[in-house]
């Protein structure tokens, strides 16, 4: 029986296939999933925001009654903040410091200003099966945030790379709020540099996505972690690939359908 690193291998051979794919194609699927990544990350850090909520505060400004104005903010970043990732996984320069201080700042900058771009002044803490887990102090950030960014910039530009990036980086959490999304928008810059599509851990994964991270961090080691993403993964390219042959197929037609998500992205 076929593993899972080989599901992802053929499936990654067949979007390579695809390629070039169509502007109009593609604009749709970008489209697409950055409102569905913006939706998944948010939900995960307790945004209330629906799919469809969101995608009606990024595209007409909608204001949802009985929902948080600090959800609505979060969606307008969040948005953004994907495209600033796209626009650096298109650069040939590798990923620095202050990218990534540029991505988190572009994640709260609505939300919370004065926190946005800037690492942790104060001590954070994660509840475990173990007990209390501390995250590095806020003195030990500098050195701990430069050693990552060697790291990230010798590694090979795998999606193994970009899962350790994800998780290396929520282990050092260098700030005070954002930090998951921060590091999800990180590994999916990484994804696209390395010519796979973004991926999103929805609100279904929560609690496994939270406890493997939570084993990593009680010592336990990362491999819970990195599963869980090999699945999203593979998920990830076969609802891509099965995307853009529909998205392929109404360009050809001329076909926009009324309503949905999809046929209006």
């Amino acid at each position: 029986m076929e593993d899972i690193v080989a599901r992802i291998e053929r499936l990654k051979a067949a979007l390579d296939a695809l390629r070039p794919i169509p502007m109009e194609s593609l604009w749709r699927l970008r489209r697409w999933f950055d409102v569905e990544l913006t939706y998944t990350s948010n939900a995960i850090e307790g945004n209330t925001l629906t799919a469809v909520e969101t995608e009606l505060v990024i595209d007409k400004g909608v204001t949802i009654a009985g929902k948080p104005l600090r959800d609505h903010l979060e969606a307008l970043d969040h948005y953004e903040a994907i495209g600033l990732a796209r626009d650096m996984a298109r650069s040939e320069r590798q990923p620095s410091e202050a990218d990534i201080r540029a991505l988190h700042a572009m994640v709260l900058r609505r939300s919370q200003p004065d926190a946005a771009g800037r690492y942790a002044d104060q001590s954070r803490f994660v509840r475990t099966e173990e007990g209390e887990h501390a995250f590095p102090t806020p003195a030990e950030l500098p050195a701990m945030m430069q050693a990552f960014v060697v790291w990230l910039n010798e590694a090979e530009p795998t999606y193994l790379t970009a899962f350790e990036a994800h998780r290396r980086l929520v282990a050092i959490h260098p700030f005070n709020d954002g930090n998951g999304r921060t590091a999800r928008l990180l590994m999916n810059l990484l994804l696209i540099r390395a010519g796979y599509p973004p991926m999103s851990i929805g609100p279904q994964d929560r609690v496994r996505y939270i406890s493997t991270l939570a084993l990593d961090q009680a010592g336990h080691g990362p491999e819970g972690f990195h599963n869980l993403l090999r699945q999203r993964l593979e998920a990830t390219l076969a609802d891509y690939i099965d995307r853009f042959r529909q998205a392929d197929e109404q360009s050809l037609r001329g076909i926009k359908e009324p309503g949905g998500r999809w046929s209006d992205a």
